[in-house]
């Protein structure tokens, strides 16, 4: 097909929010709370798309967790790859670290990206990872995990043992879940998760994160 662009092509994506429709969605990159301070190029707006397998999978997930009390809380999904461009920049710009005093207090910000926690290309632009948490359904909080989203150091490691027994057994109800409905965990993340058959591993996409983008399949 001529002019046709992989990257650009959403066809295999669906909107979270109807493989689950008691989600909750409170996408950091559409606003200016997140480790850079502004709302993120691509994010037009505050909505999480997957693959369509990624949203089923996470559809698993959700009535596990949902037997057991509790409902998703979700950061990030789909992340465009002009997006993570925009990560690139601001790392190489040294003056703008005005978010470091929450997200990266003991840090700076070059070694975000020599420790893993940025990385130039991202698991999130093939469609399939997913940054979330637990809902307690009696209270509606979130489960204490140790560390907040993003938070970048030793702590948000999943087998980090510096915290309460309480925030690390929340952290294993959640990655047990999780793999066992078919994802795979992040080393340095607690709240990362990317399927582990994944349909798109070598595509990183790049149409914008909205409901629009799914409405020119």
């Amino acid at each position: 097909m001529a002019g046709y662009d992989r990257a650009l092509d959403a066809s295999g994506f669906v909107m979270l929010a109807d493989y689950v429709p008691h989600v909750v969605q409170e996408i950091r990159y559409h606003s200016p709370y997140n480790f850079i301070g502004e709302r993120i190029n691509g994010y037009e707006e505050p909505c999480a798309l997957l693959t369509l397998e990624a949203a089923r999978a996470l559809k698993t997930a959700a009535g596990e967790f949902f037997v057991m009390g509790y409902s998703l809380k979700v950061f990030d999904a789909y992340r465009p790859a002009r997006a993570v461009r925009d990560f690139v920049l601001w790392g190489i710009e040294d003056s703008d670290v005005r978010m470091k005093p929450y997200f990266y207090p003991d840090l700076e910000k070059q070694e975000l990206f020599l420790r893993g926690y940025i990385a130039k290309q991202s698991s999130h632009s093939r469609g399939s990872a997913v940054d979330l948490t637990l809902l307690d359904m009696k209270t509606g909080k979130e489960l204490d995990m140790g560390s907040p989203f993003d938070f970048f150091g030793e702590v948000s490691h999943p087998d980090y043992r510096g915290i309460t027994e309480e925030q690390y057994a929340n952290r294993m109800t959640l990655q047990r879940t999780m793999v066992r409905s078919g994802f795979e965990p992040l080393n340095c993340e607690w709240w990362h998760f990317v399927l582990k058959d994944e349909p798109y591993p070598d595509t990183y996409f790049d149409f914008p994160n909205c409901a629009g983008s799914l409405m020119r399949k």
